[in-house]
């Protein structure tokens, strides 16, 4: 497997959209790696706050669970 290969499965896996990884990928074959990388930690930050809006949505489920024992006893 070539090195755009893994680089564009390794996009895909993360979660990125087939639009963001063809942008890294036009990025990639033009030599633009400052631009590409700047793209890719774009794509982190994205993924990384959708992490944390699971994360705030877990945190309410918790909160109403605990509050309806609470409630019931």
């Amino acid at each position: 497997m070539k090195e755009k290969d893994r680089l564009m499965q390794g996009l895909s896996d993360a979660g990125c959209s087939a639009e963001a990884c063809a942008r890294i990928g036009t990025l990639y074959d033009e030599g633009s790696y400052g631009e590409m990388l700047s793209q890719m930690r774009r794509e982190r930050c994205e993924r990384l706050e959708e992490m944390h809006e699971t994360q705030r949505r877990v945190d309410r489920m918790d909160y109403l669970i605990r509050s309806q024992e609470k409630r019931i006893g």
